[in-house]
């Protein structure tokens, strides 16, 4: 609901006034382009603390840190731990900027709507607890948006792909960055980057999250502070400023409070949430310390779309397994090669506009490549998920003819009095997958399976528990994860039959594996 312009919380809009000599040098300080903001915020910026209410702001070191970082450079990306300041420090900045460069848009982006309404009312406090001799009068007063009479305005969305396109931004803060849904952040800051390039100012804040999203991307470009001749720079590849801080810098937390908050939070929301690690806030399936510590590597070699990162060798084993797609623009078909006893990932395949037939031809030049590498067809193993699409694929293997594909093609077994009828491939059930699920997070955290691929790590990151089973987060793909399911499986049935992988693969008790993730059916 908004407020009347006339009540007395607000000063009414191009009202005609007299200042003493000290009220025009604090408005003529606060105004100052250089030590403004903070004159401001300690003199006039009132917060609602917890416990004592109503409490004029007195920055801690690393705030006013963190404000000099806003203030001096055009794009900056804050990583702050929880319960830091951030938002009241950087809705005191956004109050002194509207309210003193004239004809400023400043957009607000939080990642819920709820966030976005919790820095208004911050801004809002705080606009109220000013004196009518430093504040700007009010033309327009709502809760999503506050409009001056010196022609700017701040406005509060919540961050979705359309946030802020068709506006001149002044100003963009976007809060809490790494929690919004991946998929939307690139969509976001894809259409928000041109509206910033007249020369708008950007200042991004967030706790960590996963170290693949849109937050963790920029925040790493502005760590690179390399130019090409190998020398320092204040800015990062991607022109950002990158400021951190670190929950121990402020005064009223010790090593008793962080032991305390670490048994209430648990060590990976400690980690994250405190510590500024980028652990996953995720019931991921493989467990978000062994995720950090994932580290993927360029291909050596590329075939084609076919990315190696090994060449196959003489005596080892090699597994190919494709998960197929209808190849229309939609779901990805992929295709995940390992080599067998030491259980490498050595060459992956992912595309979506590829149709079956043409799926079926990759499967068969990797195939026939290994062979010419390798001289030995019994060494290739070779299947695909016969669900749905399956069998389509099915009937291109028959086409093209089994005899062309160098290795062999490997079923599961048939269920004796299944009363089922026997497909080649294997059949993926819930039940089936679940298993697999668990194989996979044991042989990744107990460092059995090499993991080269960075696409393949960062499909594992948003891997998670969905409904009785695992799936990717919403708006992420899981393709590659799922073909590496299905080569985990045709090992497990070669396990049977040759004693280097069975040890391999076998589970050791001595080794102790985080439980998989709560799943409610």
């Amino acid at each position: 609901m908004s407020k009347p312009l006339d009540y007395t919380l607000i000063k009414k809009p191009h009202t005609a006034e007299t200042f003493s000599d000290q009220q025009i040098r604090e408005f003529a300080a606060c105004a100052d382009p250089n030590t403004g903001p903070k004159y401001f915020m300690t003199r006039f910026f009132y917060i609602q603390h917890p416990v004592r209410g109503r409490t004029l702001y007195q920055p801690y070191d690393y705030q006013g840190r963190l404000i000099d970082t806003y203030h001096n450079y055009r794009f900056s990306i804050s990583l702050m731990p929880r319960q830091s300041g951030k938002t009241t420090s950087a809705a005191g900045y956004l109050l002194w900027y509207a309210m003193f460069i004239p004809d400023s848009t400043v957009l607000v982006a939080a990642h819920k709507y709820a966030g976005a309404q919790e820095i208004m009312q911050r801004v809002r406090y705080a606009y109220e607890s000013v004196p009518d001799h430093i504040r700007a009068g009010v033309t327009s007063y709502n809760k999503g948006s506050l409009e001056f009479d010196n022609g700017s305005r701040i406005i509060a969305q919540t961050t979705t792909e359309t946030t802020g396109r068709g506006m001149s931004i002044s100003l963009l803060y976007v809060d809490e960055f790494a929690y919004v849904r991946p998929t939307i952040a690139r969509e976001f800051w894809t259409s928000i980057s041109p509206t910033l390039s007249t020369g708008g100012k950007a200042i991004i804040t967030s706790t960590p999250n996963s170290d693949e999203d849109k937050f963790a991307e920029i925040w790493k470009g502005a760590n690179k502070c390399r130019d090409e001749f190998g020398n320092e720079t204040e800015l990062g590849i991607n022109g950002f400023r990158a400021y951190r801080a670190y929950w121990d810098e402020h005064p009223d937390r010790d090593q008793a409070w962080a032991d305390e908050q670490r048994a209430q939070l648990g060590d990976d929301r400690f980690r994250r949430e405190i510590g500024g690690e980028f652990v996953i806030d995720d019931e991921t399936l493989i467990a978000p310390t062994t995720l950090i510590d994932l580290e993927g590597r360029d291909p050596t070699e590329r075939q084609g779309q076919v990315r190696w990162y090994c060449r196959p060798r003489r005596g080892n084993t090699y597994v190919v397994a494709l998960d197929p797609s209808l190849g229309t623009g939609g779901d990805f078909a992929a295709l995940q090669v390992l080599e067998l006893p030491e259980c490498i990932q050595v060459a992956e395949w992912q595309h979506n506009r590829t149709a079956v037939p043409g799926q079926i031809n990759i499967l068969k030049e990797i195939c026939n490549y290994i062979f010419e590498t390798i001289g030995s067809e019994n060494d290739i193993y070779y299947s695909i998920e016969n669900n749905t699409i399956g069998e389509a694929a099915l009937i291109c293997i028959n086409e093209l003819g089994e005899e062309n594909i160098r290795g062999q093609f490997l079923s599961e077994p048939a269920r004796i009095g299944s009363g089922r009828k026997y497909r080649k491939g294997f059949t993926t059930t819930n039940k089936s997958k679940l298993a697999v699920c668990a194989k996979l997070k044991s042989m990744i955290e107990t460092k059995k399976l090499t993991v080269n691929s960075r696409n393949l790590i960062g499909e594992l990151k948003t891997f998670v528990a969905s409904g009785g089973s695992f799936a990717a987060k919403v708006g992420e793909t899981d393709d590659l994860v799922l073909s590496l399911l299905l080569a985990i499986r045709i090992t497990q049935l070669l396990q049977s039959y040759d004693p280097a992988i069975d040890n391999r693969l076998k589970d050791s008790f001595d080794q102790l594996i985080a439980p998989m993730p709560f799943i409610m059916s």
